[in-house]
Order: C-alpha cells, then structure tokens, then sequence
C-alpha cells in the first residue's frame, strides 16, 4: 500500500484543484482542513481530516504515514505560525518532501500579510524536512472578487501606476502537482501571468465582460508598499513560467453580462 499525499487546504480555491489531479495521478489523498467536509466528501482515494495549523490541532494525525505533504493552507495572518507547526510535526514523522505555495513578492513587497508568507517559507527552507516552494501570482479568482467590489461603487479608484500578472489557479495545481510528483526542488521558479495588466485595465476587461460601465478615478497609493508595487516588486523575475489561461479568457467562463 502506498503512503498517502497529505493537502493542507484541501478544501480550498487551490485544493479543491489540486486533490482530483493527484489521484487522477494515482496518489492516495489525504486532505487535513479546519472544517469538517459534508457528508459523503470521502471516497477511496481521498481521506478528509479536521485540524488547525495555527493552534497547532491535528496535525500529527495528519501526518503520521505521510511521505509527501502538499502545503496550501493559508490566510491573511499566522501563516508563518502554521508553516512552523506543520513543519515540526512533519520531521517528526519522517515525510521526504514538503510541496509549499507562495506568493510573488513575498520576499520584497513590504505588506504585514506578506511578511508572514516569508516567514512561512523560511519556516519550510531551515527545517530538515526536503523541500519545494513555487511563488504564484494572485489567481484570477481573486482579481474577480476585488473587481466585482470595485465595480458597485458609483466611482471606481484606480491606483496608478499598479501593474498586475493574474494566474489561473488550475495553471497553478496542474504546476504543484507535477512539483509533487518530482523530488525537493527548493525555490522552484515563478509562476504567473501569461500577461501583465495595469490596474484599470483589469477593471476594464471586468467592466466589459459584465456589460457595465463605470467612471474612473486616478488615485495614488501612498507609502512604501504604493512605491514597491510601482516599481513592480509583486511581478514575477526573470525565468518565470508563464500561465496559459489569460484574464479574458477566464472571464469568458466565469462572468455573464447583465
């Protein structure tokens, strides 16, 4: 019987992805979240387990027989406090590779949620458990979200200057699977894009999509964090993979006009 693949936030926007690719792989999955899944979640290939890395519950069930663990659990605080205890529990138990996801920027944008996801890495590179973390964009998913609260307000603030490279987050699986799948790679290279957009022109192409018109209205972000994102500090660097579904072609799918 082969040990199972533990998925930190199976049950997540990058997880609900990430878990059917690994068994259509032939792996047997085990998906550790905080909520119980609904009844008849579980299957052959697929175990479901409650816990939480930030207080540090359930996580040495989770592990125990696990060889490879695929870390997509994450929030706007206390990654680096998850990141810590799963890594504990996980050289405790032996796993031979710890598949970690990231974010582009993490390591030079000065934003307090960012510096937790840096810490989480170092958390995953200074232990003795191997090691890959692959750097995404934001997903398309998110850049929705932001544009469809942007777009309910009479007039939409632009900061200037912002350029962005939305990924899919099924680009995203389809590149942690494979990573998984490989052997410890340590900081594997970005992945983003396959375009970068201004901020309105993200706007823009939402706008166009749903039908809908909206004035615009040039901001400026202030601070250290708006002249870090000018200088495109949240861009992927050089020998970056690039995505393959654009932002218009996942609007395509996912918004209808009114």
């Amino acid at each position: 019987m082969t040990s199972p693949v533990l998925v930190t936030g199976g049950t997540g926007t990058l997880g609900r992805l990430v878990v059917p690719l690994l068994t259509g792989a032939g792996c047997e999955v085990r998906v550790l979240s905080r909520h119980r899944p609904g009844i008849g979640r579980a299957t052959a290939d697929v175990e479901y387990l409650t816990g939480d890395l930030r207080a540090d519950q359930g996580i040495e069930a989770a592990v125990a027989g696990a060889r490879t663990v695929v870390h997509l659990a994450g929030g706007p605080k206390g990654d680096d406090d998850a990141a810590r205890n799963l890594v504990r529990a996980a050289s405790r138990a032996g796993v031979r590779h710890l598949v970690h996801i990231s974010v582009i920027g993490a390591d030079r944008l000065p934003v307090g949620w960012l510096r937790s996801k840096l810490a989480a890495e170092r958390a995953v590179a200074d232990s003795d458990v191997p090691w890959t973390t692959l750097r995404a964009a934001q997903f398309h998913d998110l850049v929705l979200t932001v544009a469809e609260k942007m777009a309910k307000l009479p007039v939409v603030p632009v900061p200037g200057g912002l350029r962005f490279e939305p990924v899919d987050a099924r680009d995203v699986a389809s590149r942690l699977v494979e990573l998984t799948l490989g052997g410890p790679a340590g900081l594997v290279p970005d992945l983003a894009g396959p375009r970068v957009y201004g901020m309105a022109e993200l706007l823009r192409g939402y706008l166009a999509a749903r039908g809908s018109r909206r004035l615009m209205m040039p901001i400026r972000l202030p601070g250290q964090a708006g002249r870090a994102y000018r200088a495109g500090e949240n861009l992927a660097r050089a020998g970056a993979t690039a995505g393959k579904r654009t932002w218009e072609e996942f609007l395509a799918e996912r918004v209808r006009p009114r």
